[in-house]
């Protein structure tokens, strides 16, 4: 089994997580705007209608897993898998990939061992959850500037196994892009059409999710009671 040294802790591969609380909402967003944020990349964007991407905004308490507790904010786009040209049918969105643009948490431990093992763009910030209430919210500082507070309104329960099929991760740091495996398995799974309110601060992020078109209406939400996931060695694309 392959392991990492990071800040003089031994992690081995693959690295779990055994009891996590997650919240997400899907956005659709302008195409050429999402492209411009990812540019950088060398991925595109995949276009679920003409001229729409998908914006993911997630938030996760990670309660116990290898890398310790810590909070999680996430900011991505349903993408092209690598090396695809043309136009893409309906049922091709299922081979769609997830690129992770930005990845705030409030753990140092967390932050190093996700670039180093995954290239993660992994950042520190204030993340505020409060998951104790009918209304799941998060609200994210940044050097001291707002990035955003968004409220998540849990939807009905819906199989977990429908929600455990995730998309393929990529990331890209330092001109390297890579693939990230991951697996994961639900308990306490609901959905609902919108279901989120975001309200966006000065930070230079919440700019880029203006020029997105936020806020606006989610297409859907999703919350996850308890999940257990499973992150393997990444590979160069």
């Amino acid at each position: 089994m392959a392991s990492h040294l990071i800040q003089g802790r031994t992690v081995g591969m693959p690295v779990r997580v055994r009891d996590a609380e997650v919240c997400g909402t899907f956005y659709p967003v302008r195409a050429d705007a999402a492209r411009a944020v990812i540019a950088y990349s060398g991925l595109d964007v995949a276009e679920v209608l003409p001229g729409k991407a998908v914006c993911v905004l997630l938030f996760v308490d990670y309660r116990d897993g290898d890398l310790d507790a810590y909070h999680e904010f996430g900011m991505a786009f349903l993408i092209r898998p690598p090396g695809t040209t043309g136009s893409m049918r309906p049922a091709d969105l299922r081979q769609t990939g997830l690129f992770v643009h930005w990845l705030p948490v409030d753990q140092a431990f967390t932050l190093e061992a996700g670039r180093t093992l995954w290239g993660f763009p992994k950042e520190l910030a204030d993340i505020e959850l409060r998951l104790d209430s009918p209304y799941k919210r998060c609200v994210l500082r940044k050097d001291g500037r707002l990035v955003l507070d968004m409220l998540v309104k849990p939807g009905v329960p819906v199989p977990g196994g429908a929600l455990g099929a995730p998309f393929d991760a990529y990331t890209h740091r330092e001109g390297v892009t890579r693939r990230v495996p991951w697996s994961v398995r639900v308990r306490g799974a609901r959905l609902r059409a919108g279901g989120a309110l975001i309200r966006l601060g000065n930070h230079p992020i919440a700019k880029e999710l203006s020029e997105l078109g936020l806020p606006r209406r989610a297409m859907f939400t999703t919350t996850v009671s308890h999940a257990q996931l499973t992150f393997g060695e990444a590979r160069e694309t």
